[in-house]
């Protein structure tokens, strides 16, 4: 099979999908391709008004088709249902994901979407297997602890992993019997209104998935602010995650769930295996390059081994060519935009000024696009630019220690806790030191997300609050009711 496709061939929505229909409104936001610099295509900005009309929908359609209240393996089939029809879709779905995306079509094909079906069946068979509980309590009473939907969740996702990020929303909230209002980044839109699209073919209710076009301070305001939003859900930068917490502090309380920025270390023992670490030291960084918030962008190596680590990381990331996101053969991502890249090399070029040494990379590809070369910078302390701040690009920083204790010392960051990796062969050292790492997830001897959808991802400090993926996602979606009848 072939994965390369024309661009030029795509017919682009260029409207809000709302009760199951586009709604065109005024085109005026660019949407750019970060593999060449060419608009794309224009989306219009959801107003007050427009988000008004999408939560009005939502409500109606959950009044209507009793989505939360009807038989669970219902939601299960129609669940099901869609998942499949990304799949069969997922030529046509990646498409719209790579065309604007840093996301390359041949990833986006056999990773992204197969493993959003799977969360999305995953989070399917929550519907009829969890509920509520019965309460012990005395003689001549009836107590139970009731488990119901929220109602309408408002969910914004972020612009590097389009279609996953929308996964992670829609799949919890919907199996959950929610109606979700979904803000994607302006930047990526596509993918996640044809995932839309999909949902309504697939046998989910017009008015349960809307999508809403927009940025953060209209669009993104209008939803975190409305009265008739539940829930909130973002995944995003710990800045624009703590305006949002303002923002519903002012207009009404409402719970949410934030999964925020990260500056992850990844902690290298003398004893461990230097080709396993290196292998995911370097997956761990330039995967999409760097554009994670879970990007092990601190390397915390032992002295022992700190040069032999070094050399094979900087003959690694040597390797690495740039391609566009719609080439038959996958390369090295394109940052987001012309914006980001430029921030990215201030904060290179900040850290050389504070005395680093940049072993390798700092500069931009010379390619069309936007693209930056990986880079490992090393001499550098916890005031460094490049160690206090999330760079969310292909940048590592690289330190050593001497004992245990500076290595977690060095791992510690006063900001972020959203992941942590660990390599070493020593099972007690393992065991002991997960419970230092001050962050949401640990990963020992590897660095990233399996298929295991069960586990949870949470941050811990500024990295965000609440859960997703896991039956924790499941259960943020729904709400405890306390009953107590005197019989």
């Amino acid at each position: 099979m072939s994965f390369a496709y024309d661009p030029s061939g795509l017919t682009l929505p260029a409207a809000h999908f709302i009760g199951g229909a586009y709604i065109a409104g005024p085109a005026s936001i660019r949407v750019l391709s970060p593999s060449t610099g060419a608009t794309i295509g224009a989306i219009p900005c959801a107003d007050a008004d427009v988000v008004d009309h999408a939560v009005s929908t939502a409500r109606r359609a959950l009044a209507t088709s009793n989505w939360g209240g009807m038989e669970p393996r219902d939601r299960t089939r129609a669940l099901c249902a869609w998942a499949d029809l990304m799949e069969a879709e997922a030529e046509t779905l990646a498409a719209f994901e790579a065309v604007c995306s840093s996301r390359p079509f041949a990833q986006a094909v056999t990773g992204d979407i197969v493993v959003t079906a799977e969360q999305i069946r995953f989070f399917a068979e929550f519907a009829d297997k969890d509920g509520g509980a019965l309460a012990p309590v005395s003689d001549g009473h009836f107590g139970y602890i009731a488990d119901e939907p929220y109602g309408v969740i408002g969910a914004i996702t972020p612009w590097n992993f389009p279609i996953s990020m929308a996964g992670w929303k829609l799949g919890p909230a919907l199996a959950a019997g929610n109606a979700v209002v979904l803000k994607p980044s302006e930047m990526t839109p596509y993918s996640t209104l044809f995932m839309a699209e999909l949902a309504v073919r697939a046998g989910i209710p017009a008015g349960i998935v809307n999508v809403v076009l927009g940025d953060g301070p209209t669009t993104g305001a209008a939803i975190t602010g409305h009265p008739g939003i539940d829930k909130v859900s973002f995944t995003g930068s710990t800045r624009a995650g703590g305006a949002i917490m303002e923002n519903i502090a002012r207009t009404g309380i409402k719970p949410m769930t934030l999964e925020l920025g990260g500056k992850s270390p990844m902690v290298v023992f003398a004893d461990a295996d230097l080709d396993l670490a290196a292998e995911c030291l370097d997956r761990g960084i330039m995967s999409n390059a760097g554009q994670a918030c879970v990007s092990g962008s601190r390397m915390i190596v032992a002295h022992e081994v700190a040069d032999e680590l070094a050399s094979r990381l900087t003959e690694r990331f040597a390797r690495y060519r740039p391609a566009n996101t719609f080439a038959s053969e996958p390369g090295f991502s394109p940052i987001i935009s012309q914006t980001q890249l430029g921030r990215i090399d201030s904060i290179v070029q900040a850290s050389a000024g504070q005395g680093a040494d940049v072993l390798c990379g700092g500069a931009r590809f010379d390619h069309e696009g936007s693209y930056y070369q990986p880079t490992l910078i090393t001499g550098v302390d916890a005031a460094n630019a490049a160690v206090r701040e999330e760079i969310f690009g292909p940048v590592a920083t690289f330190q050593t220690f001497h004992s245990e204790g500076e290595a977690m010392a060095l791992a510690s960051h006063e900001t972020y806790g959203l992941c942590a990796g660990l390599f070493t062969r020593d099972l007690s050292r393992a065991m002991r030191l997960t419970r230092r790492l001050a962050a949401g997830t640990v990963w020992v001897n590897r660095y990233g997300r399996s298929r295991n959808h069960i586990l949870p991802t949470t941050g811990w400090k500024s990295s965000g609050l609440g859960h997703d993926l896991g039956r924790e996602a499941y259960h943020a979606n729904r709400r405890k009711k306390s009953v107590l009848i005197d019989l």
